[in-house]
C-alpha cells in the first residue's frame, strides 16, 4: 500500500507538471534545384541542390513555456539546423545550432542565456523582404543569416510600438566550429583576457500596422583563430584580440493593403588590431516590395549595392521571385537573381553554400525551383 500510494503521488507530480508546462514542436523543410552561370575562372554552369537556404534554412525545435505565476514565465528554444539535401546538421554539426537557450519572461520583457540571435538578426526579421533566401543580403555578407554568439546573457522587451533589446557574449563560439564562413573559430573566456572573442548588440524597434523601422549595433571583438572575411573575392584575414568587427544598420518597411515596401543600409567596419592589415569599411544598401497578388500568390522583387572602397570591389543585384500557396504550410516557388561585379569583384549571387563563387568581375545568374513544407 504505501507502495502504491507513493507511485500515485509521483504519477500525479508528473500529470500537475505536464499540464503546467506547454511544449512545441515546430520546422520548415525547404529544398529545391538552382542552377548558376560563371562559376570559377572558367565560368562553368552548377546545377545542385543548395545546401544551407531555399527560402528560409531547414529547421526543426523545440518551444516551451511555463506560467510560475503572476505574469512569470519560464521559457526556452531548442532549435536545430540541417540541410534537406542530405540530412546532415548544420552550423558545423552541432545538434542545437540554431538556437539553445533558456529565460524568464513577463510583462518587462524576456531575459534569456544560451546560444542566441545576436540584435542584428531582429533588426531584420520584419524589414527585410528577402529574409535568409538563396538570393538575399547574404549573398554579399554571409555573417547575416548566421548572426547568433554562445555563451550569451539577452534582454528583449516590448513597450507599446517600441521594442528594445541587448546582448553580450562571453564567447561567442564556444564549440570551436565557426558561426558563419570567413569567421575562423573564437572560442573567448579566456583568463586573463576578458574581451578576447566577445559580441555585443543592441537594439531599436518601432512597428505599427503600416509602418516600421529599425535600428542595430552590433560589435565582434578579435581573439585566437578569428578571422574576417568581406565575401568579395579577398581571402579571410586574421581579427586579433585587439581588433573589431563592427556592424551597424538602419532599415524601415511601410504596407498598404497586400503591399509591402522596405530599404536599408548596413554599414560594417572591421579594425583588424595591431599588427594587422588596415581598416576596411563596406557599404549595403537594399530597396524593395512585395505583393500578395492573392492569398495564394505572392510576388516579391529586391535590388542591392554593396560598395567597399578600401578593396575597390562593389556590386549590384537584382532579386525577383514568386511564390504559389498550396495550403497554409506548403509553398511552392520559383526565384532568380542577376549580380553585376566590379572589375575586382567576386560576389557570389547565392547564398546557398559553397562552390558556386564567380571569377574576378564576373556578373553571375542564379535561379531556383524549390517547395518549403512548414508544421
Amino acid at each position: 500500500m504505501k507502495h502504491a500510494f507513493l507511485f500515485g503521488l509521483a504519477l500525479s507530480s508528473i500529470s500537475c507538471t505536464t499540464y503546467a508546462q506547454s511544449v512545441t514542436l515546430y520546422g520548415v523543410v525547404d529544398t529545391g534545384v538552382e542552377f548558376i552561370n560563371h562559376v570559377g575562372a572558367k565560368g562553368q554552369t552548377l546545377a545542385r541542390m543548395p545546401s544551407n537556404s531555399g527560402l528560409i534554412p531547414s529547421r526543426w525545435g523545440l518551444r516551451g513555456v511555463e506560467n510560475l505565476g503572476d505574469g512569470l514565465q519560464a521559457v526556452f528554444v531548442l532549435e536545430n539546423g540541417f540541410n534537406t539535401r542530405g540530412g546532415d546538421i548544420g552550423q558545423g554539426g552541432r545538434l542545437f545550432g540554431r538556437q539553445s537557450w533558456v529565460g524568464l519572461s513577463n510583462s518587462w520583457g524576456t531575459v534569456s542565456f544560451g546560444r542566441q540571435y545576436t540584435m542584428t538578426t531582429y533588426a531584420l526579421a520584419e524589414s527585410e523582404i528577402s529574409g535568409p533566401a538563396v538570393y538575399s543580403l547574404g549573398s554579399f555578407d554571409n555573417y547575416l543569416p548566421n548572426a547568433r554568439a554562445d555563451n550569451s546573457v539577452a534582454y528583449k522587451g516590448r513597450f507599446g510600438p517600441f521594442t528594445i533589446g541587448a546582448m553580450y557574449s562571453f564567447g561567442r563560439d564556444s564549440a570551436g566550429t565557426g558561426n558563419s564562413p570567413g569567421q575562423g573559430t573564437c572560442a573567448g573566456q579566456v583568463a586573463g583576457d576578458f574581451q578576447q572573442c566577445r559580441n555585443l548588440s543592441a537594439l531599436l524597434r518601432y512597428d505599427t500596422p503600416h509602418f516600421g523601422a529599425a535600428a542595430s549595433y552590433e560589435e565582434q571583438r578579435g581573439g585566437q583563430n578569428a578571422a574576417f572575411s568581406f565575401f568579395d573575392g579577398f581571402a579571410p584575414a586574421p581579427l586579433g584580440r585587439n581588433g573589431k568587427d563592427i556592424r551597424t544598420q538602419i532599415n524601415a518597411y511601410a504596407k498598404f493593403g497586400g503591399v509591402k515596401f522596405d530599404a536599408g543600409w548596413l554599414g560594417r567596419r572591421v579594425e583588424p588590431g595591431e599588427g594587422g592589415p588596415a581598416s576596411v569599411r563596406s557599404d549595403l544598401y537594399f530597396a524593395g516590395v512585395s505583393y500578395l497578388i492573392t492569398p495564394a500568390f505572392q510576388v516579391d522583387g529586391e535590388g542591392f549595392r554593396m560598395i567597399n572602397q578600401q578593396h575597390d570591389t562593389r556590386a549590384t543585384m537584382a532579386m525577383l521571385r514568386a511564390a504559389y500557396f498550396l495550403s497554409k504550410r506548403t509553398a511552392a516557388y520559383v526565384q532568380t537573381a542577376y549580380l553585376m561585379n566590379s572589375r575586382r569583384a567576386s560576389y557570389n549571387v547565392s547564398a546557398g553554400g559553397p562552390g558556386a563563387t564567380p571569377g574576378a568581375g564576373m556578373n553571375q545568374t542564379g535561379a531556383m525551383v524549390g517547395l518549403q513544407h512548414s508544421f
